[in-house]
């Protein structure tokens, strides 16, 4: 059972930055496809963020891109999300998702129906 546990949110400054954790665990695969969304209260899932262990490669939907970087540890099985400069409107549940194989379609806007394993999600709330 692939579990991934999401760890970072929280209240933040606007201006400020965070960075979000995803552990995973459970899985037997030699690469994985980590990575993150963001859902706004009351919206679709936006695009997000990809890392695939097996070559290193990333990818950033268009909404993120210049905005985010993602990172992997693959020692720790754990994907991070840093985000600088927040605003309001970042605030929402940021969704952690991992599977056997990167299809970086998914990771775009209102994507990721086809992603196999979801973290529960980890709100973060940017203030003015």
């Amino acid at each position: 059972q692939v579990q991934l546990v999401e760890s970072g949110g929280g209240s933040v400054q606007a201006g400020g930055s965070l960075r979000l954790s995803c552990a995973a665990s459970g899985y037997t695969y030699s690469s994985v496809c980590m990575g993150w969304f963001r859902q706004a209260p009351g919206k679709q899932r936006d695009g997000g963020a990809a890392s695939y262990s097996g070559g290193g490669s990333t990818y950033y939907a268009d909404l993120v891109k210049g905005r985010v970087t993602i990172s992997k540890d693959n020692a720790k099985n754990t994907v991070y999300l840093q985000k600088n400069e927040l605003k309001p409107e970042d605030t929402g549940t940021y969704y952690c998702a991992a599977d056997r194989v990167c299809d970086y379609g998914e990771y775009d806007a209102m994507g990721g129906d086809q992603i196999e394993y979801w973290g529960h999600g980890i709100l973060v709330t940017v203030s003015s």
